[in-house]
């Protein structure tokens, strides 16, 4: 199987080294396609694949083309590559916003996979959602299926717009998490901890607690009871948050994100 990755940005990299280093594919099935030459020629450096800054002698033979790209840079892709498009082609998209329906109507691609996955990925500890048109066969999920789990792990869904809300959730998490992280790190800090001691608190503590979380059955709210003592220091912590509506800010935060993936794909629609 000829698999084609359009973007040489941080996924487009990170799912060529992870397919590479999982054995599911060689290099020698492996294509990028960047338009950027100066760019092109660093991916070309790490020996990853066969580097294109032309899609046309490398989009016809590919089986499975993945899109690595901006959601912005995707009018101005889908209509370069439209008359190459063949349908038996199985297109991956990992661009937040871009609905199936868009993806077929730009680009004239028959069998359509829309994933969201996270930057974690890039040590095979990604989250990837995703989901599918009918013209794409079970076989061609499984295969990508296994691909995406080179990565971490991956939830497929029939509905589609639960991308948009993993792309809240998932997808924009770990910079919700790194948030929370450098607050407390600037408090460590303030405390009088020296920016090594704070680093090391401060990432060990949130790894050590996710950890524990998966290591058991337990609810968050569960786990906040046992962490927490009548009167005592996490109480008082806890209840800050509360006062302060830090659980409802952090909703709207996410909500926020989801209606921005929705705006993304209006807006190309706007353009059509």
């Amino acid at each position: 199987m000829k698999i084609l990755i359009i973007g040489g940005g941080n996924m487009g990299i990170t799912y060529a080294q992870s397919f590479l280093h999982s054995k599911i594919t060689s290099s020698a099935d492996l294509m990028i396609l960047e338009k950027s030459t100066a760019k092109a020629k660093a991916i070309a450096d790490l020996e990853l694949a066969t580097i294109y800054t032309s899609s046309e002698t490398c989009l016809a033979i590919a089986d499975l083309i993945i899109i690595a790209v901006k959601p912005q840079d995707a009018p101005l892709l889908f209509s370069r590559l439209k008359a190459q498009v063949n349908s038996q082609q199985v297109y991956l998209s990992i661009m937040a916003g871009v609905t199936i329906e868009t993806i077929s109507k730009l680009l004239g691609a028959s069998k359509i996979i829309r994933a969201m996955p996270n930057l974690p990925a890039q040590i095979g500890m990604g989250m990837t959602v995703f989901t599918s048109n009918n013209e794409v066969t079970r076989i061609e999920l499984v295969m990508v299926q296994n691909l995406i789990n080179t990565t971490g792990k991956s939830i497929y869904v029939e509905k589609e717009e639960l991308i948009d809300a993993s792309t809240a959730i998932s997808g924009s998490g770990p910079a919700y998490v790194f948030f929370f992280m450098n607050a407390i790190m600037k408090a460590s800090l303030a405390l009088g901890f020296s920016p090594a001691e704070s680093a090391l608190l401060v990432s060990q503590t949130f790894k050590g607690a996710s950890d524990l979380y998966d290591s058991s059955n337990l609810s968050f709210d569960e786990w906040i009871k046992k962490v927490s003592s009548k009167g005592g220091t996490t109480e008082a912590a806890i209840n800050s948050f509360i006062n302060h509506e830090v659980h409802d800010d952090i909703l709207q935060a996410v909500f926020a994100a989801k209606e921005k993936a929705v705006k993304l794909g209006e807006d190309l629609d706007d353009k059509d």
